[in-house]
């Protein structure tokens, strides 16, 4: 019994020098907002509601209380923290606050709805990262702020992407896409229709005994849409929790819209996320910009050293195989 009582002290005591060093007043500096501290769990959570627009659920006015808050959550040392969290966003507010996240050293991990007939659309973002608490306090800051920047000056979401997009002339009402310049920049023969043109790509996995691939919706894809100067492309990314990152920043960085990151399926073997996106430019620069995210994340066949190649010389590889050039690629 003495030993065991002297374990469980022993337990304490490091638990609570463990929370004593994550200095909470420095993350609520850093942030803007004040927290509170779990000490059970040795947790500390900042939280703010998004009370800044009204929503209506089925046409009821919803209060943020009951599923509209912000938070971020910290535990660990001042120096070596984990950050978890969830942001309500926006429409208009997803890709600058993803862009946010992502180039102050966080992760995004999941962007989906929570509601069905809300108005206006409400998303969810769920962020984290590891590293000092004010690195992790700071990055979530520079979140809220873009969100406060773009939110302060029209309290109405805005009903497309951004003013780039809005800049932009209207797209052609019957469809010309030129197949033959996406086809080198991809190394791939793409399904041509009506003037479209779309690409898949198949990717490895197991489920339930099996292999699972292509055909049972593990693939990327890309579909342009539109005439050659001005064009949209819109699509999927099939790829494992270490190719969610890289993937997210590449299409980012290159002007391109992430719309959901969430998964497919369960109990597949490696685990399989999805990231839908979509895309508004001339249909050379798009599919270089799709190109850009396959080269990172190494569903192209090459490193990611690679991507300082020419990408239209890239062939593409599945998990076991290359594609050969030659072959049409099927639909999703």
């Amino acid at each position: 019994m003495k030993t065991y009582s002297a374990a469980a002290a022993i337990f304490i005591a490091i638990s609570l020098t463990a929370r004593a060093d994550l200095d909470t007043a420095k993350i609520d500096q850093l942030t803007g907002l004040k927290g509170k501290m779990n000490q059970a769990e040795g947790v500390y959570k900042v939280t703010f509601p998004r009370d800044d627009v009204k929503v209506s659920v089925a046409g009821w006015t919803m209060p943020p209380f009951v599923g509209l808050g912000t938070w971020a959550a910290f535990q660990g040392t001042n120096e070596k923290a984990m950050m978890m969290g969830d942001t309500v966003l926006f429409e208009d507010e997803v890709n600058p606050a993803m862009s946010a996240a992502l180039d102050n050293g966080l992760e995004v991990t999941a962007l989906h709805n929570h509601f069905f007939f809300d108005q206006p659309k409400v998303y969810f973002m769920h962020i984290s990262g590891e590293g000092s608490i004010e690195k992790l306090a700071a990055a979530a800051k520079k979140v809220y702020d873009t969100t406060k920047a773009i939110r302060g000056p029209n309290g109405k979401p805005g009903e497309t992407f951004d003013q780039r997009y809005i800049q932009k002339s209207p797209l052609p009402s019957k469809n010309s896409i030129t197949a033959a310049p996406l086809n080198e920049i991809f190394a791939l023969q793409g399904e041509a229709k009506d003037g479209m043109v779309k690409f898949t790509i198949g990717k490895k996995s197991k489920m339930g005994g099996m292999e699972i691939g292509k055909e049972m919706g593990v693939n990327t894809w890309a579909a342009f849409a539109g005439s050659d100067d001005n064009a949209i492309v819109d699509g999927d990314f099939a790829v494992t929790e270490d190719e969610l990152q890289p993937a997210l920043k590449s299409l980012r960085q290159a002007g391109i819209y992430i719309v959901a990151i969430h998964s497919h399926m369960t109990h597949e073997n490696p685990r399989i996320l999805f990231l839908h996106y979509w895309g508004r430019g001339s249909a050379k620069d798009l599919a270089n910009a799709v190109k850009g995210a396959l080269l990172v994340t190494g569903l192209s066949g090459v490193t990611t050293t690679a991507s300082k190649c020419n990408p239209a010389r890239q062939p593409f590889r599945s998990a076991s195989r290359t594609i050969p050039i030659s072959k049409t690629v099927s639909s999703r």
